[in-house]
């Protein structure tokens, strides 16, 4: 399985700021979404603000610095206000320019479109949610891919997934980096779950699954992955999981999830994917090339016995979705609050403490 050759200059070479101006300044009057909304007045008005208030309530303290200063003749009354406002404008200059420019997002965006270009693919800035029936796409709210490429023929995307949880005061962020393989065969749900990602307690996965569906493989597969399938679809696991593909999946992938649902492979981050790095992008298409490839072959052929008919391409109900599981750390934290609210009850009720 032979690694694909790609032309990673784009992402390291020399680039002049005329060039990525000349191509914001296109992508804006082109109207395109990402490009209109990486300037916010309101951004740049606050950050205005932010240093009229912050002058204004120094302000006095400088001025009866300056003031004594020039009075006494001390250079450093005058000069250590002076410095300070100097330092203030700067600053200001720079987080407006920062938010009219975008920040170094607009050259980032820049390599990444002028390495797509380079090697026949498409990039995007950002893009609406994609329609991937992959668990982290189905979760939150205000989801959006944030920087992803996608290439021609076989196809893969390759970027960074975001969606926000809770409200108010608990309102929470969630960004993955993801690959998406479309396979040619319909897989009944397959979760590999990292161990390598995991904390002291509990999966890194945005879901909890039902531990009954949990497989144990042959070797030291077990060491770096927990694999969940379906009930009664054992064998169709051991059949898509053979030896080598699990070598592969240990050599290459051991840090992330994968997934195998409908006809796509999902291979998950929960960080997102630096793409601008080309030792990350080198890794990722490695995983395409190698996993990505030993998967297709290993399921070129696969039906699902239970449909009956080999041309048709679905898998039975039972298999085509995972059941969740209830969190086990999250019972305890449960069990525990009622333990220590109905201590405190009863202790207040009998003892009048």
């Amino acid at each position: 399985m032979a690694v694909r050759t790609l032309d990673y200059s784009a992402l390291t070479g020399p680039v002049t700021r005329a060039h990525i101006t000349a191509w914001r300044t296109q992508a804006r009057a082109a109207g395109l979404p990402w490009a209109s909304g990486t300037f916010s007045v309101g951004s740049v008005v606050g950050v205005g603000f932010a240093a009229v208030i912050f002058v204004f309530v120094f302000g006095g303290v400088l001025t009866s610095f300056f003031t004594e200063g020039i009075r006494s003749g001390d250079p450093f009354g005058v000069l250590f206000p002076s410095i300070f406002i100097v330092v203030i404008a700067v600053i200001t200059i720079g987080a407006v320019r920062k938010r009219v420019t975008g920040g170094g997002r607009w050259e980032q965006w820049f390599r990444l479109n002028r390495f797509a270009a380079a090697n026949g693919m498409r990039f995007q800035p950002m893009d609406v949610a994609p329609s991937y029936p992959g668990e982290i796409f189905h979760i939150g709210r205000d989801q959006k891919v944030i920087e992803h490429l996608v290439t021609g023929g076989r196809f893969l995307d390759i970027g960074n997934f975001s969606y926000i949880t809770g409200s108010g005061k608990s309102q929470q962020t969630h960004n993955w980096g993801f690959l998406a393989l479309s396979l040619d065969r319909a897989m009944p749900n397959i979760v590999l779950d990292a161990k390598a990602n995991n904390s002291l307690f509990m999966s890194n996965l945005p879901v909890t699954l039902d531990k009954k569906q949990v497989l144990h493989l042959e070797g030291d597969f077990d060491q770096y992955f927990t694999l969940y399938c379906p009930a009664e679809y054992e064998q169709d696991a051991l059949y898509i999981f053979t030896p080598d593909l699990m070598a592969l999946l240990i050599d290459e992938a051991s840090p992330f999830d994968v997934e195998l649902i409908d006809q796509w492979m999902f291979v998950y981050s929960s960080r997102p994917f630096q793409l601008t790095d080309p030792a990350v992008l080198q890794r990722l298409f490695t995983i395409a090339d190698t996993v990505g490839a030993k998967a297709l072959n290993q399921t070129a052929h696969y039906a699902d016995d239970r449909i009956g008919d080999p041309a048709v391409n679905i898998v039975a109900p039972q298999g085509a979705r995972l059941k969740r599981g209830v969190s086990v750390f999250g019972v305890v934290i449960v069990v525990g609050f009622l333990a220590f609210w109905g201590w405190n009850f009863f202790s207040s009720l009998f003892f009048g403490q």
